[in-house]
C-alpha cells in the first residue's frame, strides 16, 4: 500500500525540507532512503537492503577513483599550480583587448582539468586573477562575471568527480564518460571566449589591452607549466585511449603530482600530510552523500514515482527532444535553490530510466546532467560561484556580479541547448574510439 508514488513525492518533499533546515546532504539522502524503504519493505527487508547498499558501494573498485584524483588535485595545490598557470595564459594573451579574461577561462579550464571542482575552482583562480584584471581596469562586471562562469569548466574536464559520482551512481563507465566529455568541455570553453570577444568588441572600455609580453617571456611562463600540462595529458589521453583505466591514470597522476612537487621544492612532511589531511575529509564527505543517494535511489524506485513521471511525459506524445527540453527546464529551476551536487542526485534516480526509455545514451545524459548542474553555480539565487567571487571581492555589489554573469549564462543555455539538439556533439569521441 505505501508501494506508491504519492509516497516517493512525499520523502522528495521531506528531502528539500531537510535541505532548507540545513541538514547535510548526505545525511538528508540517507536518513530519507533507508526511512523510506523501511516504511516501504518492512523493518527488517528494509535494513537488510539497507546494508547491501552500504557493503556494495564501499567495496566497488570505482569508488577507489575519487580520492586519487583529489589526492592529485591537493599536491598540485602545494605546487602552486594555479599562480602558475594563470601567469602562463596571461603572458600569452594578456595584450589583447579582454586578453586577462581570455586568460582566466584558460587559465580556469586547465585548473579545473587537476582539480574538478567548481566552487575550488573559481575560488583559486580568482585569487590570483580577480586582482590582476581591477589593476589593470578592467570592469568588475566582466573580472567577475568570466572567474564565475569559468569555474563551471571544473566539473566537465576530467578526471571529474562530478562524472565519478554519476558513473557510480548510473552504473556506467567512468573512461568513457571522461572521453564523451572533452568535446562539450572545449565547446564550452570556446563560447566563453566567444561571449567576451562580442562584450569587448561593442564596450571596448571594459577591458583595456595590456603591455604586450616578449616572446622570451611567454615561453619563460610555458616551461613552469609544462610538467602540469604534460601530467593533464597523460592522464586524460590513458584513459581515452584505453592505456590505462580511470584508477590507475589516477595512481599515475599522484605519482606526477608528487614528482612536480618535488621539483618545485614544495614537497615536504607537512604538505603532504595536508593534502593527505584534505583528501581523507572530501573522500569521506563524497562516499557519505554517495551511499545516501543509492538507497534514495532504491526507495524512489520501489515507490514507482519514475514510472509514474516517465507515464506522464509519455502521455504528452512528445519526442525525445521535447521531452528533453521540459528535463531541461526543470533541472534549470531546482537548479535555482539546490546546489549541483544536490540536484545530481536528487533527479539522477527519477530522471535515468525516463531517458533511457526514450533510447538515448546514459552517457550522454550523464554530460548533460553535468552541464545543467554546473549552470545552477551562477544562476541565482543560489549560484555558489557567485557568492564565492564575492567572498574574494567583498566591495562589490552583488548584484554586478549577477549583471557579469549574465553573458556567460546565455552561453551555458545556448551549450546546453546544442547538446539536446545534437547529440554527437556528446557521443562522437566515444563512438569513434569504440569503433
Amino acid at each position: 500500500m505505501m508501494a506508491a508514488p504519492p509516497t516517493g513525492m512525499a520523502g522528495i518533499l521531506l528531502l528539500f525540507a531537510m535541505l532548507a533546515l540545513g541538514v547535510p546532504i548526505g545525511v538528508s539522502l540517507g536518513i530519507v532512503g533507508i526511512g523510506g524503504t523501511i516504511l516501504v519493505l518492512g523493518l527488517e527487508p528494509g535494513l537488510i537492503k539497507a546494508g547491501v547498499v552500504v557493503f556494495d558501494t564501499m567495496t566497488r573498485y570505482e569508488l577507489g577513483t575519487l580520492p586519487l584524483f583529489l589526492l592529485v588535485a591537493h599536491l598540485c595545490f602545494s605546487a602552486d599550480a594555479s599562480r602558475d598557470l594563470f601567469d602562463a595564459a596571461a603572458r600569452l594573451l594578456g595584450h589583447r583587448r579582454g586578453g586577462l579574461a581570455l586568460a582566466s577561462i584558460g587559465g580556469c579550464a586547465t585548473f579545473g582539468a587537476v582539480n574538478g571542482s567548481s566552487l575550488a575552482t573559481a575560488a583559486t583562480v580568482g585569487l590570483v586573477a580577480l586582482p590582476e584584471m581591477r589593476a589593470r581596469g578592467y570592469s568588475d562586471s566582466l573580472a567577475t562575471g568570466t572567474l564565475a562562469a569559468g569555474g563551471t569548466l571544473g566539473p566537465l574536464i576530467p578526471p571529474s568527480g562530478a562524472l565519478i559520482v554519476f558513473g557510480i551512481i548510473a552504473e556506467q563507465s567512468i573512461g568513457t564518460l571522461f572521453t564523451a566529455a572533452l568535446l562539450p568541455a572545449l565547446t564550452q570553453m570556446l563560447l566563453y571566449m566567444g561571449a567576451i570577444a562580442i562584450l569587448v568588441r561593442f564596450k571596448p572600455e571594459i577591458a583595456p589591452p595590456t603591455p604586450r609580453a616578449s616572446w622570451r617571456a611567454r615561453f619563460q611562463g610555458i616551461a613552469r607549466v609544462t610538467d602540469l600540462l604534460l601530467l593533464i595529458v597523460v592522464m586524460i589521453s590513458g584513459i581515452a585511449l584505453g592505456w590505462f583505466t580511470p584508477s590507475e591514470a589516477a595512481s599515475v597522476g599522484c605519482v606526477g603530482a608528487m614528482l612536480i612537487s618535488l621539483r618545485r621544492g614544495r614537497l615536504n612532511r607537512h604538505s603532504m600530510m595536508k593534502a593527505l589531511e584534505e583528501t581523507l575529509r572530501t573522500s569521506g564527505m563524497i562516499t557519505l552523500i554517495i551511499v545516501g543517494a543509492l538507497m534514495f535511489s532504491v526507495f524512489i524506485s520501489i515507490t514507482g514515482i519514475t514510472g509514474a513521471i516517465g507515464a506522464f511525459l509519455e502521455g504528452l506524445h512528445a519526442g525525445p527532444t521535447v521531452t528533453m527540453l521540459a528535463i531541461a527546464a526543470i533541472l534549470l529551476l531546482l537548479g535555482s535553490v539546490l546546489d549541483g551536487l544536490a540536484l545530481m542526485l536528487l533527479t539522477t534516480p527519477i530522471l535515468l530510466p525516463i531517458v533511457v526509455g526514450l533510447h538515448l545514451s546514459p552517457i550522454w545524459f550523464g554530460i548533460f546532467l553535468v552541464r545543467a548542474m554546473e549552470i545552477g553555480f551562477v544562476h541565482p539565487p543560489i549560484g555558489m560561484n557567485l557568492y564565492v567571487i564575492h567572498g574574494i571581492a567583498p566591495d562589490v555589489p552583488l548584484s554586478r556580479i549577477f549583471r557579469g554573469v549574465v553573458p556567460f549564462l546565455i552561453a551555458d543555455l545556448f551549450h546546453l541547448l546544442l547538446i539536446i539538439l545534437v547529440p554527437a556533439s556528446v557521443m562522437f569521441l566515444p563512438d569513434l574510439l569504440a569503433r
